[in-house]
């Protein structure tokens, strides 16, 4: 299994949704001008219909450095065989530029247990034989966690774990179970507004699908908040630990929270922009604010 030295995607990278909105033709201009800009990762879901693998695929052989993450393929959308086979095939085709995020995923199901799942699903693909070569780098697979128990799986089976919409206080809680050694990343999501009523309202809209599904709302009071932070949107104390806004600087302040509470990588998500549209404008200035020194224009 691979651990933590095995991934190195810089301090901070690019999770976006958007990529499922749009024509093949702008996701590549997109993410060919994120590696242009120094972006070393960039993290993908699995939500709107997009294969995981085939979406995670294409944006390889789009770029020529980018790590790609997904984050995160889901469990139930295919057989572990696909999954081993669509991992080993990536990490043979771009070696060490991969990142195998998986977790639960999607609604609750009754009678199944998420940790229980993701174990038996680990089980199916460490069991797997592999036809043909082995890749000269090893698949590279985390996991996502939020409480005690999938972390310590993810210590255990995995080179680390990811997290998604957690405050800086969860990430040092990760960090203890997980130990030093395995890697730890964060998901923050971010929006470039100054003003406390309209960014407050713009993260209260991103928030609200997450405030009504039980896993999420299970998470959320884990990290102490309470029916009142939780209602009505979520408190302003909710919403601002969930959703840094701010110029440029402010949120990369509050990003190095996390890093600061022990997280390798902090996966930052920008939100307020319509579907189809594009981010870019945002990444362009948190390069500035957050990478050490852009990658070569040159192309």
């Amino acid at each position: 299994m691979t651990g933590k030295n095995d991934l190195d995607l810089g301090t901070f990278g690019i999770y976006t949704f958007d990529f499922e909105h749009q024509p093949a033709g702008l996701v590549r201009d997109s993410v060919q001008e994120l590696e242009d800009l120094g972006w070393r990762a960039v993290w993908i879901p699995e939500l709107l219909g997009r294969d995981a693998f085939t979406h995670a695929g294409y944006l390889l052989a789009s770029t020529r450095r980018l790590s790609v993450v997904n984050g995160i393929a889901r469990i139930w959308s295919r057989e572990a065989r696909w999954t081993h086979g669509a991992a080993l095939l990536l990490a043979d085709a771009y070696p060490g530029r991969h990142v195998l995020g998986l977790g639960f995923g999607g609604q609750p199901r009754p009678g199944v247990k998420p940790l229980a799942a993701m174990a038996a699903y680990l089980d199916e693909l460490d069991a797997m034989d592999t036809p043909g070569p082995l890749p000269a780098e090893p698949v590279r697979r985390l996991l996502a966690a939020y409480g005690p128990k999938m972390l310590e799986l993810a210590r255990e089976r995995a080179a680390g774990a990811q997290t998604y919409h957690v405050n800086t206080a969860h990430t040092a809680q990760a960090r203890e179970i997980l130990g030093p050694e395995a890697f730890l990343a964060a998901e923050h999501a971010v929006l470039f507004e100054t003003d406390p009523v309209r960014a407050r309202s713009l993260a209260r809209e991103h928030l609200h699908g997450y405030l009504g599904t039980p896993y999420n709302v299970a998470k959320f009071r884990r990290l102490g908040y309470t029916d009142a932070d939780l209602s009505g949107g979520g408190s302003d104390r909710f919403v601002d630990d969930l959703v840094f806004w701010g110029d440029p600087d402010t949120v990369a302040r509050k990003l190095h929270g996390h890093v600061d509470a022990g997280a390798d990588h902090v996966a930052v998500q920008v939100i307020g922009v319509q579907p189809g549209g594009s981010a870019l404008p945002h990444w362009r200035a948190l390069a500035d604010a957050l990478l050490p020194a852009k990658g070569s224009a040159s192309r």
